[in-house]
């Protein structure tokens, strides 16, 4: 081997030769079949003081099972012409299983639309046996090492951007924006995702139908991820469509059960909902809770109110029927209904949740109980400060309020 002809590696010649092979020790697998080639590139890297840890695999299946237990090669340098693969067959099935390594092909043949084809399909570089010395082989391995990480930050931000454009489409079908007519009512929603940012399957919707009834929906499904947030989209959606094409409330929830049973990956998923149904002249409501917390009544002290005819979770028990309760609600109602993402994280007593009493205490502290806004702000913000982190699980708030703050003052 003498001198090198390397395409693709945009080398930069004022760089210092000795400053890259003190570069930081790289763990390469050199994929060769000729012992006397193996021991020329070991040779090559030693005489310019190239520290880097090499192994050798003579055939593309060695290479893989080298590559597949985990050894955290930093670059693979590939012959071409192996015993068991030539060419593109064995540059594709070693860029399979190199993971996170650079592939740098080394190969006899001088042929730069081969070279450019070859960087085309993910080779870092193509290096032509014959024309290397061991300082632009170094170089030319610590180059690709760097490209290589390049690409797969570049890839990580694509797959976080993506991720995210792919979580807002998912949290709008979540969380719609509540349409009312009807100006007496006013609505305040809250979603937060829980740790690390991860989109659960917490949901709410508010409906107001023809002849002026309103339904107010809240819902969890159980577990984390697109699958469930997936899920917990199309029970909205379906829900909505139910109250609106007029299906009575007593068979929304054995209909919205049905969906989901139909539609979930295993039978471990269920749902919980609680659905608030408010008559026309507002002075009246119909409680329905599957495995749901019952929601906050904000009087002029919030209560909870009653839970006693909560029903099994969507999911859990297919078939059952749910009860429900009506509620009196007098002139300047507010009810604040909420997922368990916001009740379950740590309370100021070591070992002890915030729980829903732990809730009503906050509410009851609140400087700004009287308005909406501020105050599911403050509740969430003192949950989590409580909780000494971001809340483990997501939870969603959704407040509806018959009258305005000036007019309750």
């Amino acid at each position: 081997m003498g001198a090198l002809l390397s395409l693709g590696s945009s080398l930069d010649p004022a760089m210092s030769l000795a400053g890259v092979t003190r570069a930081a020790t790289a763990r390469v697998l050199l994929v060769e079949d000729d012992e006397g080639d193996a021991f020329l590139v070991r040779e090559l890297l030693a005489e310019v003081g190239a520290t880097h840890e090499i192994s050798t695999a003579r055939s593309l299946a060695e290479a893989r099972t080298l590559l597949a237990d985990g050894y955290g090669f930093d670059c693979v340098l590939l012959d071409l012409g192996l015993p068991d693969a030539e060419g593109f067959e064995a540059l594709q099935g070693t860029l399979a299983a190199a993971g996170k390594a650079a592939v740098l092909c080394l190969t006899g043949l001088d042929d730069e639309h081969l070279g450019v084809a070859a960087l085309s399909v993910g080779a870092q570089d193509y290096l032509v046996k014959g024309q290397v010395d061991g300082h632009l082989l170094s170089r030319s391995i610590r180059y690709a090492i760097e490209r290589k990480r390049s690409d797969e930050q570049l890839r990580e931000l694509y797959a976080t951007e993506l991720r995210a454009a792919e979580n807002a489409r998912m949290e709008r079908g979540l969380l719609p924006r509540p349409e009312i007519h009807d100006r007496s009512v006013s609505v305040v929603t809250r979603y937060r995702p829980g740790r690390e940012a991860v989109l659960g399957g917490d949901f709410y919707d508010v409906v107001e139908t023809a002849d002026g009834t309103l339904y107010l929906l809240i819902g969890d499904v159980s577990g984390h991820g697109p699958d469930e947030a997936a899920l917990g989209v199309c029970l909205r959606i379906a829900w909505r469509t139910l109250v609106l094409s007029g299906l009575v409330r007593t068979r929304l929830l054995p209909v919205l059960e049905e969906v989901l049973v139909r539609e979930r990956r295993s039978e471990e998923i269920f749902a919980t909902l609680c659905m608030v149904v408010i008559e026309p002249h507002r002075r009246a409501a119909t409680l329905f809770l599957a495995g749901h917390p019952a929601p906050l009544l904000l009087e002029r002290r919030p209560i909870q109110l009653p839970d006693d005819l909560v029903g099994p979770a969507l999911g859990v028990i297919p078939g059952v029927t749910w009860g429900s309760r009506t509620i009196d609600l007098a002139p300047g109602w507010r009810l604040l209904l909420f997922t368990d993402g916001l009740v379950e994280g740590r309370s100021a007593t070591p070992g002890q949740r915030l729980g829903v009493e732990g809730l009503l205490d906050l509410a009851i502290a609140s400087e700004w109980y009287a308005d909406s806004a501020p105050l599911v702000d403050e509740l969430i913000a003192r949950a989590r400060a409580l909780h000494g982190e971001d809340l483990s699980d997501d939870l969603a708030v959704l407040v509806v309020d018959h009258t305005s703050a000036g007019q309750r003052a």
